[in-house]
């Protein structure tokens, strides 16, 4: 009887997705430091026959193409990968698969609650509370920005998107107004309420919340600067659950501080763990330690997800998720 291939996971799972697993591969997991030291990596390419990273991993370049490697598949648990370096991958011959779809409610709900957190202040008053600074209600005491009816702006229109589109404009009567780098089915579009603009600075200044559903990495990196900040409303609010390199966390702060924008809700940072040391001061700010797709049900699925990929990769079928970039 063949062994069993070695299936390494990065971080913990939800039990019912490892079990899974150990139906059809002999599966360990890492329990040291996170995220998984390079040595760790380095000995681990050369242990197993797949590895299972996430968002969190930063992996050296010889992990996709030492001589020695073992690993010749990734299967990513999330749908963003650029934390991958899919150039040295494809060089490598090693393939890489991730998890789209299954976490597009939860991250589209992530996004409608830190918007209605940030605008409504909920994390400020539940701080009042909790800090005995509630002196009892009056007429004008944190008062905050109304939703129904304010227009959103999307950057980045795809599942996410779309499905942040929807819960808004039938949720909360919003028009929606969204940028994307290729065009979108108008039909599509029409049926969530929603209309393609030529360009981005278009939908920043005609936006009351932007919430950004695009991916991270690449051109991508620092997309909301300085000047894209300048070109929102002063009473708009930004909305980040996708990366965290896409926003320069700087420029954000001072935007904040200054009044260029009227708040932010943020679950994904630039530099995660690290958060900008200002941002937790702010008492615009809303911030969320990156749990888009923290459902029990979507982070289940996700490593169900990441199992079909690796069980059709070791029985030679196509991936149903590959990333081929």
């Amino acid at each position: 009887m063949a062994a069993q291939p070695r299936v390494l996971l990065t971080t913990p799972w939800p039990t019912r997705a490892v079990e899974a697993m150990r139906e059809h591969f002999e599966v360990d997991i890492h329990d040291g430091p996170l995220p998984m030291p390079e040595a760790k990596w380095l000995d681990a390419v050369q242990e197993y026959d797949a590895i299972a990273p996430t968002v969190i991993d930063q992996i050296p370049a010889a992990a996709y193409h030492g001589a020695q490697n073992r690993t010749k598949i990734l299967g990513n648990f999330g749908v963003g990968y650029n934390h991958i370096d899919m150039a040295a991958a494809n060089a490598g011959g090693v393939v890489v698969s991730n998890t789209p779809g299954v976490l597009t409610d939860a991250t589209a709900d992530q996004a409608v609650g830190l918007m209605l957190a940030v605008a409504r202040g909920i994390s400020l008053g539940d701080w009042k509370i909790r800090a005995g600074q509630w002196k009892g209600w009056n007429p004008t005491d944190s008062l905050g920005t109304h939703v129904t009816g304010a227009t959103l702006g999307i950057i980045g229109f795809g599942r996410i998107g779309q499905a942040m589109a929807k819960r808004c404009h039938f949720g909360f009567d919003m028009p929606v107004v969204f940028h994307n780098r290729s065009k979108i089915d108008p039909a599509l579009a029409q049926a969530l309420g929603a209309k393609q603009l030529d360009s981005m600075d278009d939908v920043l200044s005609a936006a009351d919340f932007v919430s950004l559903h695009c991916p991270g990495g690449g051109g991508n990196r620092h997309l909301m600067n300085a000047d894209r900040f300048k070109a929102m409303k002063p009473s708009a609010f930004l909305i980040n659950t996708a990366r965290g390199d896409i926003v320069d966390e700087a420029a954000l702060v001072h935007a904040l501080k200054s009044g260029e924008l009227a708040g932010a809700g943020l679950d994904v940072f630039e530099d995660e763990p690290r958060v900008h040391p200002e941002l937790p001061k702010l008492l615009n700010c809303v911030l969320n330690p990156h749990l888009g797709s923290a459902t029990e049900s979507t982070r289940t699925d996700m490593g169900l997800m990441v199992f079909r990929n690796l069980l059709a990769f070791f029985n030679g079928q196509p991936l149903p998720n590959a990333v081929t970039q």
